[in-house]
């Protein structure tokens, strides 16, 4: 399950060490430590990570499909969480040390940097490919971090970039060593702790209105 450390002004988010899908007490847990860290007014920044292979694999659809009474209000919580952390009050940093996929994608997207592994694993939106459409506000939030034809390759052809090609298109601000994801994320994260604050949420809030907007509704 989802945990939190701190390095002095840091807080890391550890997602955990499975495929970190989106299962709704996994949700519980993420929420609960985000008001944590939100709670404070002190000087602080967020870096999320993950342990293992895999940094979030996304929607828990294995329960999802056992509980289709829920869909909506499953739908509404995740998209609920995308613009919590588009728009937390602090700089994030995504340490991509493992595979990065569809909503766990998205959510890597709603990260204000992201550093990946250059060696190994992927960051890739397959719904093409598992016949899931994006909704209205996921397609607004990945256009709105991701060049047009870097956004139409991934959402429309389900490519799988590396964390090389995935810097060089600006998915991800940095591809590193595996042993040089953390650091750096939190050295990044480290620097911009005075940030911290509600005009910095402001800016978010306003720069990503037309997102936000579409990420209050399904459809």
């Amino acid at each position: 399950m989802p945990a939190l450390e701190r390095h002095e002004a840091v807080y890391v988010l550890d997602l955990g060490d499975g495929e970190n899908r989106f299962h709704p007490d996994w949700l519980t847990e993420v929420e609960s430590l985000l008001d944590e860290v939100e709670k404070n007014d002190e000087p602080r920044a967020l870096v999320t990570k993950a342990t293992g292979k895999i940094w979030s694999n996304g929607l828990d659809l294995e329960w999802l499909m056992a509980h289709p009474e829920q869909y909506t209000a499953y739908g509404v919580r995740v998209q609920a969480l995308l613009t919590r952390v588009l728009t937390l009050p602090f700089v994030t940093v995504a340490a991509l040390q493992g595979h990065t996929f569809a909503a766990g994608a998205m959510l890597s997207l709603a990260h204000d940097v992201r550093i990946m592994r250059a060696d190994r694993g992927f960051w890739c939106l397959p719904e093409a490919d598992i016949n899931i459409p994006f909704t209205p506000g996921m397609s607004a939030l990945i256009q709105s971090r991701l060049n047009p034809q870097t956004a139409h390759e991934a959402m429309v052809l389900a490519r799988r970039f590396g964390g090389t090609e995935a810097a060089g298109r600006h998915i991800v601000d940095q591809a590193v060593s595996e042993d040089a994801v953390l650091p750096t994320a939190i050295e990044i994260a480290a620097a911009h702790i005075a940030k911290a604050g509600p005009t910095l949420e402001t800016i978010k809030t306003r720069l990503y209105a037309p997102v936000i907007k579409a990420l209050a509704a399904l459809d």
